[in-house]
């Protein structure tokens, strides 16, 4: 494994908040949103993906999943045993999200459990068979807003990110996955920049049927293309989830609002004691500080909000980070 990247400069970080709001955007179609030639796009980039720096994948809506129970976890552990609870958890095929969080002594995961088998597994027998664990609430994920999917870390202005996403709000077309969608989704979960030649020969269909077909999973949400990047690398110094607590009459509304702020890069809704999930990434403690009071403090909605750090990644979008090989 190459030496993980310490740094990235202007031209990088903007090169890769793209391919994160597109993450299978061609080099010439990066070239365009930046107003950079193909040329360096390529020479940067490219270097990027063959170090791992970014891995583009792709994960699975549960909504138009049945089978899928997708859940939010908080578990509390013994400090001492913290990491080794969270890498194992990373090693599941279910989570697609591992956090360390606050004090080092809890850990937040989103998991898409395969049925209320799996579930029912996970909290009833093998959490409670792991001795360093104290306790774990659990919640349904309700509803993601899909406006934190074009997430560029405010590297991209409004005209660029526009280009990129048009209109987050307009509601996508139904579409339901089929079986033979299974293959596709797969590969994409591998390597969501799989060329089309690749994708038919791993799908048996021809590179225009894979291509028709890719386009209408992505469009109608079934699946989400994402790019992983660790965020300290664009800049960010400071995430946090915030448990939000909002008046029912206005819990779409503020999901919308705050999903579509350039910090934000998470909303779901969830049950629970608290509404709404939030995941913020801001450059530092002031900037996350200005976000709370300028931000959600202005909100007439909210009620009560909680905030817990991130102190570490482990998981993201269904991959495991590097630094977390070693946890």
């Amino acid at each position: 494994m190459q030496k993980a990247r310490r740094r990235l400069d202007t031209a990088d970080r903007r090169i890769t908040a793209v391919l994160m709001a597109s993450p299978r955007a061609s080099w010439r179609s990066v070239a365009a949103v930046l107003g950079v030639s193909e040329r360096t796009v390529v020479r940067r980039a490219a270097p990027l993906y063959q170090d791992r720096t970014l891995r583009a994948t792709a994960v699975r809506n549960p909504a138009l999943f049945p089978h899928l129970v997708p859940t939010v976890l908080r578990i509390r552990c013994r400090p001492d045993r913290i990491t080794a609870i969270a890498a194992a958890l990373a090693r599941r095929s279910d989570t697609v999200w591992v956090d360390i969080l606050g004090g080092g002594d809890e850990i937040c995961i989103v998991a898409f459990l395969d049925g209320p088998d799996a579930r029912n597994n996970l909290l009833l027998r093998d959490l409670p068979a792991t001795a360093a664990v104290q306790s774990w609430t659990a919640y349904d994920l309700l509803k993601v807003f899909p406006a934190g999917f074009a997430w560029s870390a405010g590297l991209l202005n409004e005209e660029e990110s526009q280009v990129l996403w048009p209109d987050l709000t307009r509601p996508p077309e139904a579409l339901s996955p089929l079986p033979e969608d299974k293959p596709l989704i797969d590969a994409l979960v591998e390597d969501a920049r799989m060329t089309y030649g690749e994708l038919a020969h791993r799908t048996g269909r021809t590179p225009r049927a894979v291509q028709r077909r890719l386009h209408a999973l992505v469009e109608a949400h079934v699946v989400r293309l994402a790019t992983e990047v660790d965020l300290a690398l664009l800049g960010v110094h400071a995430e946090a989830l915030l448990w939000i607590t909002v008046d029912p009459g206005a819990w779409e509304e503020t999901g919308q609002i705050l999903s579509q702020h350039p910090q934000v890069r998470f909303t779901a809704a969830t049950t629970g004691s608290s509404s709404l999930l939030v995941a913020v990434a801001a450059t530092d403690l002031s900037a996350l500080y200005t976000f709370l009071t300028g931000t959600v403090g202005a909100l007439t909605g909210v009620s009560a909000i909680e905030v817990t750090p991130i102190l570490t990644g482990v998981k993201r979008t269904g991959l495991v980070r590097r630094a977390a090989v070693t946890l």
